[in-house]
């Protein structure tokens, strides 16, 4: 992942964190020795707990947060029962929970950096004005219809934003085609990634600046882009004063993509007409079939990373630049959207044994944990078959003749985010594991740059 040099402000909070660790130890071991024996290992592992707790609660999600928090709680309760049984030793063991506090609040101070940066999404940022003549495009049946709910055509003459609403048979590249013809040198799409893809292209074409306005189900560029998914109408602030930046985009036979691509087991998945109603009751169905012992093998053949040629695999997930991923169908975030390369994912899976830890893995979003994964990142990718490939892209089941061309096109949109935006991803943000934090800390202190 690549993170911006620490300022001086991170590095001064740094050495903070470091001290204030070391002085929460300190206190520690001073307030228990005065005690029994079997005081001092309780207090120990207390104070132990409590800071690796606490770190898990800052820099994890699901599962991993929950237990996190619940160590730090079981941690302060057995701190607080020996505040109670020892009064000669209650100050010490006060001033060291403080101090764990303070440590771990300045840590993730110093690791991720300000509210305001933006730098985990794009190397170079402009501050813009107001767009002279804004148009948005809105589809009021995605998202279970967020155009109405929001007042978006409202919203939009409110602020002198020229509403354009997608109605049934229109062709919507052909309606952002016409926008840009009337002069617009701002055009947004309120609706899914897949209809941002299209208005993007054209925005591309035309070099004219693109707003993503989170109207849809999941809106997974919305989240890259470090845009709050829930404050739908906030998002139209990027047609005002406004950052600007360039990131790329990525094509397959032509056909844009702003996230992924996925052939294999998610995107048979997608085809499935009860998919988009019951996403995991589906999937949970399906996949028996697919990777069980009597599966047919997917007609996928790719070039690996090595140079090896793969005859087949499981699943093929093409990124948009590369993910941190959690599950098959791309659920993740990027870190960056301008390092000008696709992302490539693969699974291969070959017996019944290794399709049951596959499908453990995915349920858990630890699918990177799986033996047969493989990850890597190249400017152009090919996939060949003897018949048609049904695809998923951006979430929008297809399918296209082989062979199937994917490239990466650096830098080729001019995307406008709102000034309040947090402007990075989840993956651009994320906090390096409890046992790599003091040498993240120590890196940083030292004004470098810290791993992830």
């Amino acid at each position: 992942m690549t993170r911006r040099r620490p300022d001086i402000l991170q590095r001064v909070v740094a050495v903070l964190a470091l001290v204030a660790l070391l002085a929460a130890v300190a206190a520690g071991v001073v307030a228990v020795t005065q005690g029994a024996i079997g005081r001092l290992a309780v207090a120990a592992i207390a104070l132990v707990a409590a800071v690796v707790g606490g770190w898990y609660v800052i820099a994890s999600r699901g599962v991993a947060r929950l237990a996190g928090g619940l160590l730090a709680a079981a941690a302060v309760l057995a701190v607080i029962v020996l505040l109670v049984t020892s009064f000669r030793n209650g100050v010490a063991l006060e001033l060291a929970l403080v101090l764990v506090g303070v440590s771990v609040v300045a840590a993730k101070y110093a690791l991720e950096g300000p509210a305001d940066d933006t730098a985990g999404a794009s190397a170079t940022t402009t501050d813009v004005e107001r767009a002279r003549h804004p148009v948005l495009i809105m589809n009021p049946w995605s998202g279970g219809g967020k155009v109405d709910r929001f007042k978006l055509v409202d919203e939009c003459k409110r602020r002198g934003i020229e509403p354009v609403v997608l109605e049934r048979g229109d062709d919507l590249l052909q309606l952002a085609n016409d926008a840009v013809a009337r002069g617009a040198d701002v055009i947004g799409m309120a609706g899914g990634d897949g209809s941002q893809a299209l208005v993007a292209s054209v925005a591309a074409r035309h070099d004219v600046a693109h707003v993503c306005i989170p109207a849809g189900t999941r809106n997974h560029f919305a989240l890259d882009l470090g845009l709050d998914r829930d404050d739908v109408v906030g998002a139209l602030d990027a047609f005002g004063q406004a950052i600007e930046r360039r990131i790329d985009l990525a094509t397959v036979n032509g056909n844009v993509f702003v996230n992924n691509a996925s052939m294999g087991v998610y995107a048979r998945i997608v085809q499935s007409p009860e998919y988009r109603n019951a996403k995991i009751k589906t999937a949970a169905a399906m996949l028996p079939d697919m990777l069980g012992r009597n599966a047919k093998p997917f007609d996928l053949r790719f070039t690996g990373p090595d140079g090896t040629e793969m005859p087949t695999a499981q699943m093929i997930l093409v990124s948009n630049d590369p993910y941190e991923l959690d599950h098959i169908d791309g659920r993740g975030s990027r870190p960056r959207l301008d390092t000008g390369t696709l992302g490539i994912a693969t699974a291969q899976i070959a017996n019944a044994i290794e399709a049951v830890e596959f499908t453990r893995l995915e349920a858990t979003g630890r699918i990177r944990n799986f033996s047969g994964w493989s990850e890597w990142d190249t400017l152009r990718f090919r996939i060949d078959s003897r018949g048609a490939v049904e695809i998923g892209i951006d979430g929008e089941a297809t399918s296209l003749e082989p062979p199937l061309v994917f490239e990466s096109h650096p830098g080729v949109l001019r995307i406008r985010i709102p000034t309040h935006a947090r402007g990075a991803s989840p993956a651009a943000r994320a906090l390096p594991g409890p046992r790599n934090v003091v040498p993240a800390l120590i890196t940083t202190a030292r004004g470098r740059t810290a791993p992830a």
